[in-house]
């Protein structure tokens, strides 16, 4: 599982230092691609795997779903950590994102998020209530 917040700086070729205690998790591959909120997301290969699959298999006839399937597959980086532990995020992804030096690395249980540090904690900001305040039916099941 995935959980927690870590603060690795990007360095000037666009590598990341992924978080210690994942690292194994993810040595045997990982796939990075657009996020929600425009964060980056990272995946274990097995778990990207499955996610692809079920996107893949939503009805060709929809356009929406077509344009997800296209957008997911086409913004997907397969990476493996270096001996260090860094990832090299591509200049796409570093502009989706409006990576920084500054980077912010959450735990999101099946995968992680990197996010521009600036953005994460105006993210925060933003959504604290929500948390504190999370009895909505978009919740419905989990408490």
């Amino acid at each position: 599982m995935f959980l927690g917040t870590y603060t690795p700086r990007l360095d000037d070729k666009g590598r990341l230092t992924l978080p210690a205690k994942f690292r194994d998790a993810l040595a045997g591959g990982l796939m990075v691609t657009k996020g929600q909120d425009h964060s980056l997301a990272v995946y274990p290969r097995d778990e990207f795997t499955k996610l692809a699959r079920r996107a893949a298999s939503a009805s060709r006839n929809n356009a929406k779903a077509r344009a997800y399937v296209r957008a997911l597959a086409a913004s997907t980086d397969e990476q493996h950590p270096d001996s260090q532990g860094r990832i090299t995020l591509t200049s796409d992804h570093r502009v989706y994102a409006g990576l920084s030096k500054e980077c912010v690395v959450v735990g999101s249980v099946d995968f992680l998020e990197i996010w521009d540090k600036t953005k994460w904690e105006a993210y925060q900001a933003e959504h604290e209530e929500d948390y504190s305040q999370a009895i909505d039916e978009s919740l419905d099941g989990i408490f």
